[in-house]
């Protein structure tokens, strides 16, 4: 058994002692409150690659929250990885749903409960480990490595296209390796060669300058939650279908063989009712389930806010509401253009008897779909299958993560996904959670990564 493994194996408990001081940092990138944590967090990444021997250890300043990068890059003639994640993480809210502390991390029947858990601090975590388990081992790396962990992944990534276009000298390599995405289920580890793109609104409906008494004006003037709520009804028809004129014209088609691989991929629709606790499955029509989550585009209300909402009556005509719309979109659609045909439909939409502001938030994400014969694809298939003792399935996933569309447009080379993450594991939710069986063959199989990249021939385009 190589060294790596064994050391692996050998400090699996104590390993989980050290994510849960990582775990107890509230790095939540998108509530200034928290920007000392983020910082906190950012030191604590270095202080750890330090520790396990990695070089050139450094928080690089953005116009945000700082990108933490460190490397061993003494492998002449093997190839280069450089390992992406993000050590940011979503507010907790509502807390009254968590079961523990958010950042108070607990075990509980094989799981990891804290808030960063799956999402990324997790996989973030499993890839030091396994780094650690040949430096501290073997004294020495069989590839090349470079990480670059950002602090804004939750919010868009807004100033990493920025820093990586100023760094381009900083982030070369002949793959990227990145740990943010989930299996399917567990007991079936993946490799993820599919990602949606993404933009994000905010609609804002005005009526009067202040709140007003519902008895003394109701009937006088419109009522912007009414309003709104016309708006979001219209944006969909009654069977989930897009009617943003032009929304669908360059969604790319699934294949005959691509329907087919879906469809032999071990996934039960009734399950995935039963675990989501839905009264039914709704989605587009003539697709199934997978194929509306992975390669159909979509449309979402995230949030919807308006009027009283307090406990107890107040007869109020509010003055505003609000919504935030989520689009997720597909292979060959552009981010640009869909926001543009959103804004000119709702501004169309939009009655005259109120104010409209129609907002673009967050970053925007491109779609990224990738083939599965790459020899880095399988250097890594080969890896998973010696990790967890069974051969990976290839699955999109209906998430998006900007920064891969940016890697490979940048540095023309692959990105592999190996998620260990599961669909119920509560990321973004209360209770977020990771599996801590998928943490430990998850570290094996990144140990083992590194050794057949090692002997994979890689040419850089």
């Amino acid at each position: 058994m190589h060294p790596a493994i064994t050391y692996i194996q050998e400090k699996r408990d104590s390993f989980v002692e050290e994510l849960k001081a990582f775990l107890r940092i509230p790095s939540v990138s998108t509530k200034s409150e928290h920007t000392g944590d983020v910082q906190k967090a950012a030191e604590w990444l270095t202080a750890e690659m330090r520790a396990i021997g990695l070089e050139h250890v450094q928080i690089l300043p953005t116009a945000g929250h700082p990108v933490v990068y460190a490397d061993w890059l003494h492998a002449p003639g093997k190839p280069t990885a450089l390992i992406y994640g993000h050590y940011d993480v979503q507010p907790p809210e509502p807390l009254d749903l968590w079961i523990t502390g958010p950042f108070e991390p607990t075990v509980r029947n094989g799981e990891l409960y804290a808030r960063g858990a799956v999402d990324d601090k997790g996989q973030v975590f499993m890839h030091l480990k396994a780094l650690e388990a040949h430096l501290k081992t073997q004294g020495a790396l069989p590839v090349n490595v470079k990480l670059l962990i950002e602090g804004e992944e939750e919010i868009g990534s807004p100033n990493l296209d920025p820093f990586l276009l100023k760094r381009l000298d900083l982030i070369g390599a002949d793959v990227v390796v990145i740990s943010d995405t989930a299996m399917m289920a567990k007991g079936v580890p993946g490799i993820t060669h599919g990602l949606r793109g993404l933009v994000y609104f905010q609609i804002d409906v005005e009526g009067t300058k202040s709140d007003l008494h519902s008895g003394g004006f109701g009937g006088a003037v419109i009522n912007p939650a009414f309003a709104l709520a016309q708006i979001l009804a219209q944006l969909k028809d009654r069977n989930g279908r897009i009617t943003i004129p032009g929304f669908y014209d360059e969604v790319r088609k699934l294949s005959a063989e691509e329907r087919r691989a879906m469809g032999r991929l071990p996934f039960s629709e009734k399950k995935f009712q039963k675990d989501l606790g839905a009264p039914a499955l709704f989605g587009e029509k003539g697709f199934t389930t997978l194929e509306r989550l992975w390669a159909r585009p979509t449309l979402e209300v995230n949030g919807l806010v308006s009027g009283f909402i307090g406990e107890g009556a107040k007869t109020v005509l509010p003055a505003r509401a609000m919504a935030k719309v989520s689009m997720r979109l597909v292979p060959d659609q552009d981010p640009a253009k869909i926001a543009r045909l959103f804004t000119q439909h709702v501004k169309r939409l939009c009655p005259k008897t109120v104010r409209l502001k129609v907002t673009e938030i967050s970053g925007r994400g491109m779609p990224w779909l990738a083939p599965t014969d790459h020899p880095a694809t399988q250097a890594m298939a080969r890896a998973i299958q010696k990790g967890f003792g069974k051969q990976p399935v290839f699955t999109r996933t209906g998430g998006t993560i900007p920064v891969v569309a940016t890697f490979t447009r940048l540095l023309k080379v692959p990105s592999l996904l190996m998620g260990i993450g599961l669909p119920n594991e509560n990321a973004h939710a209360p209770n977020e959670k990771l599996d801590l069986d998928n943490l430990h063959h998850g570290m094996l199989s990144a140990a083992h990564l590194w050794n057949e990249l090692a002997d994979t021939k890689l040419i850089r385009s």
